[in-house]
């Protein structure tokens, strides 16, 4: 919906291509999609889920054998996004490289976009 031809919507770090792939082999799934709803202190949240099929105005990005489904209503907000994966001492997760976000609340957990720019 929002493409641009020659350039994915999202792309992915080595690392969470490695994970996203793993987890579809392990569960058995199609894909993860990533979606944003209204929630948290700052406002909007990431959303993840394991999908058996794409919808069809999912934005669809596949890379070294991971695929991320983009829903519709988060593809304008998700553009330009690198997802990274990290593991630390205390946890491991999926982070988004965002240059939509316009600020973050202080758990990481929610963010808000810029608006009219």
């Amino acid at each position: 919906m929002f493409a641009i031809p020659g350039k994915q919507a999202v792309t992915m770090t080595p690392r969470a291509a490695a994970q996203i792939s793993r987890l579809m082999e392990k569960a058995g799934h199609a894909g993860l999609r990533i979606g944003i709803k209204k929630g948290g202190c700052a406002g909007m949240e990431y959303t993840m889920e394991y999908v058996d099929a794409a919808d069809p105005n999912d934005e669809v990005v596949e890379q070294d054998g991971a695929r991320v489904l983009i829903a519709p209503m988060a593809q304008m907000f998700l553009f330009g996004t690198e997802i990274d994966y990290e593991t630390t001492l205390l946890e491991s997760s999926f982070k988004f490289n965002n240059p939509n976000v316009a600020e973050a609340c202080g758990c990481g957990e929610s963010i808000s976009f810029k608006v009219g720019e």
